[in-house]
């Protein structure tokens, strides 16, 4: 009796992607998880089932869960370089019109993904310290060579009179970061529908913020632009708490301490 014979079975040929490309499918469905089932409810077998690839490609790029929400940030921070860096071009503008530029562009991408940018609400609790110091440490790494490099153009034209370019932008990142506790405490206001007065006092600080960029840098008064208007803090605090609401994990009202400690 003959064999039967074999149909033709399709061959599948495993379709080899730069690495960055693979990083960013993972982080990609990372993110669309982590905003419909919460960080702390999506495993790294459902990023893994999501992306359609195998374990070894996953822990080919990263080591663990925790991993893909720093490279989440880290591609927040890119694009708004990206952003900033085409809004220059063909243009010539002095270093004070360029770090506003980039002050514009990063509120600019804030406002389109504020929604998306909900999912770092899980590193304001306490026993998230040590993500959240990775996150901001590679958002740091991403921003302060682009943040460096303009301030040191500006000292060669005579615009800022600074020592030394890389500790302003470090400490312009630092101020930034300073006002955590503030965030965390007007995110909880918002959440109770007290807008106003949550937006109100952002903006107080990013005015504050602005004037000590403006010393630290050595212009006048008002030249830096940090805050852009009261609105555009409202309009933040509504979607942060559109999309806070809409995730499975609540959001502690308390800025996280080192070692989970307050």
């Amino acid at each position: 009796m003959a064999a039967p014979a074999l149909k033709d079975e399709p061959i599948r040929l495993r379709v080899l992607k730069p690495p960055e490309v693979r990083r960013s499918e993972f982080s990609d469905c990372a993110l669309r998880l982590f905003l419909a089932k919460g960080y702390e409810r999506t495993t790294v077998n459902d990023v893994i089932a999501a992306a359609g690839l195998s374990k070894g490609a996953f822990y080919h790029h990263f080591r663990a869960k925790e991993d893909l929400l720093e490279a989440i940030a880290e591609r927040f921070a890119s694009d708004a370089l990206a952003r900033a860096a085409e809004a220059e071009r063909g243009t010539v503008r002095n270093a004070l019109e360029r770090l506003n530029l980039f002050f514009a562009e990063t509120r600019a991408l804030k406002g389109e993904r504020a929604a998306e940018l909900a999912v770092f609400s899980m590193l304001f609790r306490p026993e998230n310290a040590v993500l959240y110091l990775r996150v901001v440490n590679a958002v740091f790494a991403a921003l302060a060579p682009k943040l460096a490099e303009i301030i040191e153009a500006g000292v060669a034209e005579g615009t800022f009179d600074v020592p030394d370019a890389e500790a302003a932008a470090e400490a312009f990142l630092w101020l930034g970061n300073g006002r955590l506790g503030l965030v965390v405490e007007c995110l909880a206001e918002a959440e109770k529908g007290e807008i106003d007065s949550a937006a109100l006092k952002l903006a107080q600080r990013l005015r504050a913020e602005e004037s000590m960029i403006d010393r630290i840098l050595g212009v006048a008064p008002g030249s830096v632009q940090i805050l852009g208007s009261v609105d555009y803090v409202k309009t933040i605090l509504k979607a942060w708490r559109q999309a806070v609401r809409s995730t499975p994990e609540p959001v502690s009202t308390k800025p996280p301490g080192i070692n989970g400690r307050e």
